[in-house]
């Protein structure tokens, strides 16, 4: 019989992470898993989706599977609350929702699922204990390697619906991470990202923090591979950020940072309980950007928060200005159920909304532009990814975690040394050296 799974996940790496983890138990559980979205009928999907910014996203994943293959039964796991259940139960057949957990601990309710074509409606509670992994070689990128150093969040932030999700912050244990680490560098694995809702609050629960965590990575771990760190708050990484500054000196860690500030507005950070202000990020941002000269800061910002006044906005504008980040997120406000900013008043109209975001994000542009153009001439080592979006290209990464065109079908993995000859807003564009 055909036991062949799809898995497709969207949203943030951890995201990516957790499908590599589910992927990893059904293979353990007689499945034969592939990533990505196939050429032919499976036995059935596994959809691990992202909400943070609404439905609509993983709706769209969902009806693109009953599309294609109308009689192929659909598991929806991730980023699931009640109104995304809602949906999916008026809107698709063959569909079932349920929470990570269901499936880490009964195996049987894929066969269920997907062989018998049950449609169970579970409400999703997706408080997922990281377990170590029997088979951490099955993964959707050889050269690439996604931890999930812990799993959950300390922030109460009103606007997002992450920790109804996925719960309270819980660290998954140090020597676990090690060895897992280990394995992949052993595996193949070029690039090691830590991953997390939050990484920055890693250890919190457990008398360490995230920078002991690097240290001993790099201290335990030898070979040639980078660390990427995932997203943190600025409120948990201003308590070891000194401790976080030495560690990241190790040629091994991407000079990278993603640190969102959400809002250039204390007032607006205010209503969202980020519990920063723009002092605070500011001085984060500082002590990076003296430490290191060439540094990739990314960042997310939120526009249309209810009560965003212009003058708000304004000030987001500036901070935008005032940072000036190469990779940012920006996105209009959506109201999550469940959440405190759901009620929230006065609502921004969504047309306003449109017109911030468009120029926010073009402002940004104009900083990306600036910031890659200040490479060329930068002659150094990359790291294949994966194939480019255009056809005969190929995309790695600098030692800043910038990314790097060139044109040539190079495979994952491999090191090349290369010359930046131009730049656009979100890539360097290079030549081999030989």
């Amino acid at each position: 019989m055909n036991k062949t799974i799809y898995i497709l996940s969207q949203g943030c790496a951890a995201n990516f992470g957790e499908g590599e983890r589910i992927g990893q138990i059904m293979d353990r559980a007689g499945y034969q898993v592939k990533f990505g979205f196939p050429a032919e009928a499976p036995i059935g999907f596994l959809l691990n989706v992202c909400t943070v910014k609404g439905n609509q996203s993983a709706l769209k994943l969902i009806q693109k599977a009953q599309e294609e293959y109308p009689e192929v039964p659909v598991l929806v796991v991730g980023c699931v609350l009640e109104d995304l259940l809602r949906d999916i139960k008026k809107r698709f057949q063959f569909v079932s929702a349920s929470s990570l957990e269901h499936i880490q601990n009964v195996p049987e309710f894929l066969d269920l699922v997907f062989q018998e074509k049950q449609v169970l409606e579970t409400v999703s509670n997706s408080k997922f204990w990281i377990k170590k992994s029997e088979n951490l070689s099955l993964r959707e990128q050889k050269s690439i390697g996604i931890i999930n150093i812990s799993q959950g969040c300390l922030n109460t932030c009103t606007f997002c619906s992450t920790r109804l999700v996925k719960g309270v912050h819980r660290s998954t244990p140090m020597p676990q991470i090690i060895d897992e680490i280990r394995f992949l560098v052993q595996d193949g694995a070029k690039e090691i990202m830590l991953t997390g809702q939050d990484t920055s609050c890693y250890g919190f629960d457990t008398g360490t923090n995230l920078a002991k965590l690097v240290q001993n990575i790099l201290d335990q771990v030898p070979g040639d591979y980078y660390l990427r760190i995932g997203m943190g708050n600025p409120r948990h990484l201003k308590t070891y950020l000194p401790e976080l500054l030495k560690v990241c000196e190790d040629p091994r860690v991407y000079k990278f940072i993603h640190l969102p500030i959400q809002s250039g507005s204390d007032a607006i950070l205010k209503a969202m309980n980020r519990q920063n202000e723009v002092m605070d990020y500011l001085e984060i941002i500082e002590k990076f950007k003296a430490h290191f000269k060439k540094l990739t800061l990314s960042t997310d910002m939120i526009v249309g928060f209810p009560g965003e006044t212009e003058s708000d906005f304004e000030q987001s504008l500036k901070l935008l200005q005032l940072i000036r980040p190469s990779i940012c997120n920006i996105t209009r406000f959506v109201a999550r159920p469940g959440t405190k900013a759901y009620n929230m008043e006065p609502k921004i109209p969504k047309s306003v909304q449109v017109r911030r975001s468009s120029a926010l994000f073009n402002e940004f542009e104009k900083i990306a532009q600036e910031n890659n153009e200040e490479w060329i001439g930068w002659e150094g080592d990359i790291i294949i990814e994966k194939q480019g979006y255009r056809k005969g290209t190929s995309i790695g990464r600098n030692f800043a975690y910038r990314p790097v065109a060139l044109l040539g079908d190079y495979p994952a993995g491999q090191k090349i040394k290369v010359t930046i000859e131009s730049a656009e807003a979100f890539a360097l564009i290079a030549n081999p050296i030989e």
